[in-house]
């Protein structure tokens, strides 16, 4: 008896039944699934067919991720950051923050990047989301109670970009704008 299950994506009411039974007699299931937050992959479970109480019962974490590609260190450059590019970050323009830009030299191929690095959204399933998936809430009032207590995919972006990972711009091309 495996003590966890890979389903490689869920796409079809059946699988998502597995996966639900397999989580329900004690077998910790890992899968993916296409959606764009991780909230979304609640409702996009339950717009397949299954059941919001089995939902409720099974999931502990859902979790939503994208890749940026990472700043190559080399060659990175610093520039203060712009007035708009500030208040899209959520940071005091009076401090003269800076952020990093791609540049490009031999060791990126001219790129000004080398890897990549995931953005992630992580969704825990605590008491009180476990009933609102049970009550067939909305996603987006789910949506705005994790982020009471969770982060978002842009709020990890945002920490990338001050940590010079990666560019303001490879996040936007990520992450909508909650």
């Amino acid at each position: 008896d495996p003590d966890i299950v890979m389903i490689g994506e869920i796409r079809d009411l059946e699988t998502a039944s597995i996966a639900v039974q397999a989580s329900l007699t004690g077998h910790m299931v890992l899968s993916t699934l296409h959606t764009n937050t991780a909230i979304g992959s609640i409702t996009r479970l339950r717009d397949m067919g299954v059941e919001p109480f089995l939902l409720a019962s099974s999931l502990i974490g859902v979790l939503a991720q994208r890749l940026v590609r990472r700043l190559c260190p080399h060659c990175k450059e610093a520039h203060n950051a712009t007035e708009s590019e500030c208040e899209w970050l959520g940071i005091n323009i009076a401090d003269e923050p800076h952020i990093f830009k791609p540049n490009g030299c031999d060791e990126c191929n001219h790129l000004g990047f080398s890897g990549r690095t995931g953005v992630y959204e992580l969704v825990p399933i605590d008491t009180k989301l476990q009933q609102m998936i049970h009550d067939g809430k909305g996603e987006l009032e789910m949506e705005k109670y994790a982020r009471s207590f969770s982060g978002s995919l842009r709020a990890d972006g945002v920490r990338l970009v001050l940590n010079g990972i990666t560019s303001l711009e490879e996040v936007l091309r990520v992450s909508r704008d909650d």
